[in-house]
């Protein structure tokens, strides 16, 4: 069972409205008169993080890439609860954790400890306010909205392949919470490109039942000359979102491509119709 089936299965089970129908990255939940977002995120050696890696950049990736979560949400954080494997240089990984909750005032509120053999595995839940109702979601794209995107895309990957301009984009990427808070009053949809643009711009599309065309002349890429090979691979954290065409926006945003009614392929890239998530960006299994 792969990631997909294996989500799948789980929408059969019976889901709290908050869930958004597993559609999402991030659960809502209205409680009094706040409305809080809720994610977890997990990192496996060999997978996430090489074996060798420092587990100072670790503790920072892990605590980053769920915030990312909160920032697609517009939402501000209140803390983390971390599952840790212990392993080597667990002081090294409390270095980073302290640098990371730190930098992006983030508290701990607790968490879980084990020891293990085999292949090591960390989690972390972040727990967000939201600043903005409704909460974005990926799924309120329509037809008319421009498509935008914060950044440019490819950093991370230059960085994991070794050039020492982009290698902080890979180590210790920085989640656009303040971007997050400043779009949610004016975007139709939103989400973070964790996984691949192309990829997450069809994840986009299906959960808001449209056609995303994006144009690939407009597309930042840290290289151009590799422009598609940095659409699919991930690890950016820049921000997805779509937005009606008077929407003024407050930040700093490319904008990247056209929301169309529903055509038969989710997914335009210039002329080229993609109906199938395969090999757009990473997938689990």
């Amino acid at each position: 069972m792969n990631e997909a089936d294996f989500i799948a299965a789980l929408r059969s089970l019976p889901l709290h409205p908050g869930a958004r129908g597993l559609m999402d990255d991030c659960a809502v939940l209205a409680i009094g008169g706040e409305t809080l977002v809720l994610t977890h995120d997990m990192m496996v050696e060999g997978t996430h993080f090489r074996p060798d890696a420092d587990m100072a950049d670790v503790a920072w990736k892990l605590i980053a890439t769920n915030l990312s979560d909160l920032a697609a949400k517009g939402a501000e954080p209140v803390g983390v609860l971390l599952g840790h494997m212990l392993g080597q240089e667990d002081a090294r990984f409390l270095k980073g954790l302290h640098e990371a909750l730190a930098a992006f005032g983030t508290p701990l509120l607790g968490g879980d400890t084990v020891a293990g053999a085999g292949t090591r595995a960390l989690g972390l839940t972040a727990i967000g306010r939201a600043t903005h109702t409704p909460v974005p979601s990926r799924s309120g794209a329509q037809p008319g909205d421009g498509v935008w995107l914060t950044g440019p895309v490819g950093r991370a990957m230059l960085g994991f392949e070794g050039s020492p301009e982009h290698r902080q984009a890979f180590d210790r990427p920085v989640p656009r919470l303040v971007e997050g808070r400043v779009l949610a009053p004016y975007v139709t949809a939103m989400m973070d490109v964790s996984d691949g643009l192309l990829l997450d711009a069809f994840r986009m599309a299906e959960a808001s039942g449209v056609t995303l065309a994006l144009d690939p002349l407009a597309i930042p890429c840290a290289d151009p000359a590799r422009a598609e090979a940095c659409m699919r691979w991930g690890d950016d954290y820049e921000l997805l979102f779509t937005a009606p065409p008077a929407a003024r926006l407050p930040t700093r945003a490319y904008k990247i491509g056209l929301v169309t009614p529903r055509a038969w392929a989710p997914l335009l890239l210039g002329e080229t119709p993609l109906s199938s998530p395969d090999s757009l960006g990473y997938r689990h299994g």
